[in-house]
């Protein structure tokens, strides 16, 4: 099964409009839905005639708003009016700091508890799925919070992201791809390591929770026809010969809505106005049926 995703829901109205587009007139079959979205509701909705179609994942955010948890029970994790703080790096590097570590593992599972309870609704099968916002998830202090929460509180989880990649693929078609991004290498090679260490340490928790094959952050931010193209039957046929699902990831929900920008984080912000949006969006609708 090949399985055309879109991260990011639930940031706008528009925004939602822009990603089921790519379903009605495209290939589009998973979302991966903000759990702070401040119009889950309005965005649910908008996704149910399709949802027989569309396979949801729940986006656990630690990046951009705020966060699910009450803010005084998560104070490292938040600023003063609750909005996530904490980078991508800093997580790192509290991992490997055991007093830090111990005191983000424990808020960490509170928010992520808060996170998955607000979406478990839209789950009518109490099975769920999980990914993150920025690929935090991978990061280990991060991901060991979530084998706790998942632990703890017993939730049926079929899926989790490991967006592990095979740097050989895009090597062989690199006279081909239109353009990359050097950065993209080293975010590969980070998530690449991180994902053996959580494998190898929850073992079971993945033969359940079995991920898929992965294609999209060696691309990530350009993930335009003319780049996916040259490596796409390859990867289709490589996933088919191990046996595996494959998940393509896109990023096609463009936000222009001044509103919506405001609740993101000021740094990431460039990422959701950024043309190669629609590039990725018409991706979805151009790729071919392998």
């Amino acid at each position: 099964m090949i399985e055309y995703h879109a991260d990011d829901y639930g940031i706008s109205i528009e925004q939602c409009r822009r990603i089921l587009d790519c379903h009605v007139n495209g290939r589009l079959n998973g979302i991966s839905i903000m759990p702070n979205s401040e119009i889950l509701e309005e965005a649910m909705e908008m996704v149910r005639p399709y949802e027989d179609k569309i396979a949801y994942t729940i986006h656990l955010n630690l990046r951009d708003g705020k966060a699910n948890a009450p803010k005084e029970k998560i104070p490292h994790l938040v600023n003063e009016s609750g909005i996530h703080k904490v980078s991508f790096g800093k997580y790192v590097i509290g991992s490997y700091i055991p007093w830090i570590r111990r005191t983000l593992r424990k808020e960490l599972a509170l928010e992520f508890k808060a996170q998955i309870d607000r979406l478990m609704p839209y789950f009518r099968d109490g099975k769920i799925r999980l990914d993150s916002h920025g690929h935090y998830h991978m990061v280990p202090v991060i991901f060991d919070a979530i084998a706790d929460v998942i632990k703890e509180n017993g939730y049926d989880v079929t899926l989790i992201r490991v967006p592990r990649e095979n740097v050989g693929l895009y090597l062989r078609h690199r006279k081909e791809i239109k353009s990359f991004k050097l950065i993209n290498f080293v975010k590969v090679a980070i998530l690449n390591t991180f994902a053996k260490r959580n494998i190898r340490k929850y073992p079971g928790l993945f033969r359940k929770a079995k991920p898929f094959d992965f294609m999209g952050v060696m691309l990530s931010g350009q993930m335009s026809y003319d780049n996916v193209i040259p490596v796409y039957r390859e990867a289709i046929r490589l996933s088919k010969e191990a046996g595996n699902d494959l998940e393509l990831l896109f990023h096609p929900g463009s936000v222009h809505e001044k509103e919506a920008l405001a609740g993101l984080n000021p740094e990431g912000r460039w990422f959701f106005v950024d043309k190669w949006r629609e590039k990725e969006a018409d991706a979805l609708k151009r790729l071919p049926i392998v």
